[in-house]
Order: structure tokens, then sequence, then C-alpha cells
């Protein structure tokens, strides 16, 4: 392979040569099996190659494939979905718009905030991540990543994230406030309940939309379908993707019927995609968020998450910051955090870093992980640990 005709993200990627995956395990072309600890990044908590998640694709692949632009023709597999997610989702979250990443449903999200306020400014966290196409990082708290594209939408303020006192930065010309209910990238940062609680409470007072970020946290990451079920506090705009397709590209922005009409009207098509909703995408969607609410795997992510922790612990961790199964590892320094995450590599265990807290790794696997696996991969992520700080 001409690795120059292939755009890469990294000087350094992982590189490693995928030849199949099943369950919680990647091989590559020798056949070495590496475990999948973070889960493609937040998008398999059910794992590798789902059989129900695969017959649905392939049903839907013998009907049809993309047949029109977003919203003209009536399709059974986005009626189906945005039914399904009305269903378990509160009353007033019950408008879904299809799209095709989470950058795209932060976009989404924040245009319109701006049309059912008729405001411009908009706030968010510092560390926060919300994606890489100029809105959602105009929003992201990462100066690393966006001060070479500069210049980004003007009016938007970032407060410190579960600091009630940077409320204040909330007035009356807010559109909207964005935030993750459980920071991702920043290392697994969770807030306490009466700082989600001041914050709906605050955006009630000044007509500030609330979007929850829940593109990483999603689809029973945290022990929860959605996070915010933690908290007891609801969005006026949800934001998912990642988890929510299965394993194929879907993502979606989603708040109540009266918000979502505004946007076909003072202009029609107010917000369109080609791609968003593709059917194949909508029928992997729709049999993932199926398996995940029928079935007892949410129930037993907490008890999975603590067996983990228990059997990582070491005393060279400075913390370990978990919801569910989603770890922050933080140690001494990024130096021992580079070689944990690679020797893990070579010993068949894949960890990862995180883009605003580069002194912790992280652990995110399949929800499906069994008590075997956890027991044999974190004993494997624990040996490394004692092996680099000894």
């Amino acid at each position: 392979m001409n690795n120059t005709n292939l755009a890469q993200t990294t000087t350094t990627p992982y590189e490693i040569d995928v030849k199949s995956a099943d369950g919680i395990y990647i091989y590559d072309q020798e056949e070495k099996r590496y475990a999948d600890l973070i889960s493609g990044i937040a998008v398999s908590n059910l794992g590798h190659n789902n059989q129900r998640i695969k017959e649905a694709i392939k049903k839907q692949v013998d009907k049809y494939l993309h047949v029109m632009v977003y919203g003209e023709y009536k399709q059974a597999p986005q009626q189906e979905l945005a039914n399904l997610l009305a269903k378990v989702l509160p009353i007033q979250l019950n408008s879904s718009f299809f799209v095709n990443s989470g950058t795209e449903a932060n976009e989404g999200a924040l245009k319109l905030a701006k049309r059912v306020t008729g405001r411009t400014e908009l706030v968010s966290c510092h560390k926060s991540y919300h994606g890489s196409t100029h809105g959602s990082l105009s929003v992201t708290g990462n100066e690393s990543k966006k001060y070479h594209v500069r210049p980004l939408l003007p009016g938007v303020s970032f407060m410190e994230f579960n600091h009630e006192e940077d409320l204040a930065l909330i007035t009356n010309k807010t559109a909207a406030v964005i935030i993750e209910p459980i920071q991702g990238d920043a290392g697994v940062r969770i807030p306490n309940t009466s700082y989600l609680k001041a914050l709906r409470k605050k955006c009630d007072e000044t007509g500030a939309l609330l979007i929850f970020d829940e593109i990483q946290t999603g689809f029973g990451r945290t022990g929860k379908l959605f996070s915010f079920e933690h908290f007891g506090v609801v969005p006026d705009i949800l934001t998912l993707a990642k988890a929510m397709g299965g394993g194929m590209p879907i993502g979606a922005f989603i708040s109540s019927h009266d918000y979502m009409k505004q946007l076909t009207f003072n202009p029609v098509l107010g917000h369109i995609t080609t791609f968003g909703g593709h059917p194949v995408n909508c029928a992997s969607a729709l049999e993932n968020l199926k398996i995940l609410t029928e079935g007892t795997i949410i129930e037993k992510v907490e008890s999975k998450g603590e067996l983990f922790e228990k059997i990582i612990s070491h005393s060279a961790i400075v913390e370990i910051r978990r919801i569910g199964l989603f770890f922050a590892i933080e140690m001494e320094n990024p130096d021992i955090v580079q070689d944990i995450v690679l020797k893990c590599k070579d010993r068949g265990v894949l960890s990862f870093w995180f883009l605003s807290n580069p002194q912790s790794f992280r652990i995110a696997p399949p929800l499906i992980i069994t008590e075997q696996e956890i027991k044999e991969t974190a004993q494997i992520i624990h040996e490394v640990i004692e092996e680099v700080t000894k």
C-alpha cells in the first residue's frame, strides 16, 4: 500500500493492518489478536461483527440504498428509528434529524438553537470536544486544535466545566449552551448533579437552549442508555453519533417537533443533507438500539466497570475516573501514558489517549465484554503499569 495516497491524521498512526474483527477482538493480517478496549473510540458498543446488525444491513441492502436526499421520500428505516428514539427518550425529545457524523449533529444543533432563539451567542466549556468542522470546532475548548484555522465563529464564550459560578456567562443574549454531560476527551470528567441542575435552571431563566452532546457517552456507555439520565436533567437538544450506528456512520440531533419544524420555513430547507438518514445506516442503527433496549447489556455495565477498576488498580495510578465502562486512567505524566499505551498494544490490548488530557489513557471496551475477558485484559494493563513504573 502506498500510504501517500491515503490522507493521514498523525505521523504516528497505530497501523494495525486489519484482516477481521469479531466480538471485542481485532485481528491483523498475521492473525495477531488485539482486544479492542476502546471500541473504535466509543463506536462499537456491541462489539464487532454482531450477527443481528449484519443481518439488518444485508436485508436493507437487498431492498435499496440511497434513493433521495434526506426528507423527501418516506423510508421505513428512518421512520422506525425515529419512532424508537422518541419512545426511549423524554417526551420533549421527540423529533430526530439524521446526519452522517457527530460533528454534523452538533452543527445542526447550533443552527437550530440560533433559529429558535433568534440569538447568536454561544457558550461552551474549556477542554470540551465537539468536532472538527468549523462550527463544532468553534465551540470546542481546545485551542491547540483550532488556532491554525481561525477565524472561527464569533460570539463564543467558554466556562469551566462543573463550576457553578461560571454559569454567569449565560445571559439573555445566549442562543445555546453546548456541553458534554460527562466530558470525554477532557479525560472522563463527571460533574456534580447540582451543577447540571443549576445549568438547566440558568438556561430556563435566560431563554438559552441547552444542548447535550452525548456523542461519546450515548447508547449505554455509562450504564444508562444516555448519560443525562444519571442526573435527572433533560436538554432542549440532544446530539448523538458514534455508537448509534452499531458500526455504521450515522448521527442525529434531536429536539421537540415544535423546534424542529422551524427548519422547514423562512427559508425552506433550513438544514439539509444528502446522505443523512441513509437507509442502510438507519437499519443498522435501529437494530443496534433494539438490542440495547431489549436485553440486559446496559444493566451489567456498571458491575463490569467495577470489576475492571478493581483489577487494574495500581499504586502508580494517580486517579481513575470512571462511570460505567468509560475510564480515564491518570498517570504521573504523558510519557508514562505513552509507554503504557504502546506496551499494551504490543501485548494485544488496545487503549488510547485523550485530546485534552495527555496524562491519562482511555479504556472504553465494548459493553458485551465478558467477565473472563475483563480479567484477562485488565490484568495485562496492570502488569504493563507495573513494568513501566517500577
